[in-house]
This record gives C-alpha cells, sequence and structure tokens, in this order.
C-alpha cells in the first residue's frame, strides 16, 4: 500500500462519517425543538472545546496534514462556523481539498522531514511516517471522537457504525 492510500482514505471516511453525524444532529434537534446552538456550544467536560470546535479541529488535522507530508502550502482556515450547515460546508471543503492531492506527491513522505506547529509558539520536526503515528492520526481520531461523544452524550441516536460512515 503506498503512503496516500494508507493516508487520504482514511481522512476522507471520517470527515464523511462527521458530515452525516451533524446530519442526524440537524434532524435530531427540528425533531425535539431543540436550538442548535445547544448542540453546537455542548462540551463532554466544561475544559474541553465545544462540538463546532471539535468539528473544526478535525478538518484542518486532514487538510493540513496533507499539506505538511508533501510539502504543499499549509491552508488557513478561519474557525467562523456557527451552524450545522456551515459545518457541513467546511468538512465539504476539507475533503475536495484532501482529494486534490496525488499518490505521486506522497512519494517518499514516510522518511521526509515534517515540521510542524506544537502550541503557540513552538515547533517540532519529525519524520512524515512519525507525524502521521504520533501526531496527525492520533489527533484527527481525538476530535472526530469527541464530537462523536458529544453528540451521542446528548441524545443523537448515532453509533459506531456512523463513526465509521457505514451506516
Amino acid at each position: 500500500m503506498s503512503f496516500h492510500e494508507g493516508i487520504v482514505p482514511a481522512f476522507l471516511q471520517i470527515l464523511g462519517a462527521l458530515s452525516g453525524i451533524l446530519s442526524k444532529a440537524d434532524a435530531h434537534c427540528k425533531a425535539k425543538n431543540i436550538a442548535p446552538e445547544v448542540l453546537l456550544d455542548a462540551r463532554l467536560y466544561p475544559d474541553m472545546l465545544p462540538l463546532s470546535k471539535q468539528i473544526q479541529i478535525a478538518c484542518d488535522f486532514a487538510a493540513k496534514s496533507c499539506a505538511r507530508l508533501t510539502h504543499s502550502e499549509v491552508p488557513s482556515t478561519p474557525d467562523t462556523e456557527k451552524t450545522f450547515e456551515e459545518l457541513r460546508a467546511r468538512i465539504a471543503k476539507a475533503s475536495d481539498y484532501v482529494k486534490t492531492f496525488k499518490p505521486a506527491q506522497f512519494d517518499g513522505a514516510d522518511i521526509r522531514e515534517v515540521t510542524f506547529p506544537i502550541g503557540p509558539t513552538n515547533t517540532m520536526t519529525l519524520s512524515g511516517q512519525q507525524f502521521v503515528n504520533r501526531f496527525a492520526f492520533p489527533n484527527f481520531y481525538f476530535h472526530a471522537a469527541t464530537a462523536h461523544g458529544i453528540l451521542r452524550h446528548n441524545g443523537v441516536e448515532i453509533e459506531k457504525r456512523d463513526f465509521l460512515g457505514v451506516s
């Protein structure tokens, strides 16, 4: 399997699943007469980020990780989404961006150095394989799973199959 095949489809699968669970959350709000902001601002714990930010960060990890691995320009996306529709549009934009990467762009990316920010003032450099295994995928899946957990905790009828995008 190529490095591209191990990365791009994984990001796309979960981004698609996130779009699906947001659609179910939107329908849940309409059916239960709940203001969408209740779920969009929901957190699993007070010191954790809200649902909307979890989605934004997951999108950023997919798009920016592909850019960093291929030494492409890293996109900047302001966090302005305030509705389910706007968050689904952000997911679609991130997915479309990830789809632009061709397999050849990932040739040698597993051993290529990747420098990335860790916090507001520090950076770290790892090989591409280490970057994917130790940073990109763990962070991407953490924020995607947290978004799923927030919605499930708040009564949206979703399950593991929804997280996997196979429902």
